[in-house]
């Protein structure tokens, strides 16, 4: 690679390939995470540009898909501790580490941003709502309005961490697929194995 900048080539040097790909359940999970995280910042975004009904049902839309997205969470967290489904990372040394604590960053937020979309609404003393099919009933009652206030702002805060770290984890994907020609976002596309680029 003659054109290669000398930072893209002390990158690739950092990244091996090691030709595997992650599993198809592993692939629909990273997918419908990423689906449901952009789609949960969009209604909270955005909600407030309509009339109060069409907000309260965009509201209780991103009720049902928080209720969701923490089902694929933990689905993805329990997929990836059975043994056989862990992917040895294509980077080393520092890439590694920082790719490593992306993810396990993205975890925890997104573990904690779950607990603070229940715990918000029940300190307004309602159930989390599933699409009307059920109602997941709060551990304790309704909590003051500083309570709730103090639950919201955070769970505003750790809604944009998330998008500012899942922007960060898709360029860097990008990077490598463009940039290093590497198979780091390759293998994490639906569609089964892919062929190894030289």
């Amino acid at each position: 690679m003659n054109d290669e900048t000398p930072f893209a080539a002390a990158t690739r040097i950092a990244a091996g390939d090691d030709g595997t790909n992650y599993d198809n359940v592993a692939i629909a999970l990273h997918w419908a995470t990423a689906v449901l995280v952009v789609t949960q910042f969009a209604l909270a975004e955005t909600w407030d540009w309509f009339a109060k009904p069409t907000q309260e049902s965009m509201q209780s839309v991103h009720i049902s898909l928080g209720v969701l997205l923490t089902a694929v969470v933990l689905a993805r967290i329990a997929w990836r501790l059975i043994p056989g489904h862990q992917m040895s990372s294509l980077e080393v040394g520092w890439v590694r580490l920082a790719s490593k604590s992306v993810h396990y960053l993205l975890y925890a937020f997104l573990v904690v941003q779950a607990g603070l979309g229940f715990g918000f609404r029940w300190a307004q003393g309602h159930p989390v709502g599933f699409f009307g099919l059920f109602g997941i009933p709060g551990p304790f009652g309704a909590a003051d309005r500083p309570t709730r206030h103090l639950i919201h702002d955070l769970h505003e805060k750790v809604g944009w961490a998330i998008i500012i770290i899942a922007a960060l984890h898709a360029a860097a994907a990008l990077y490598h697929h463009y940039v290093l020609k590497d198979r780091v976002l390759e293998r994490m596309l639906p569609g089964g194995a892919h062929a190894a680029r030289r």
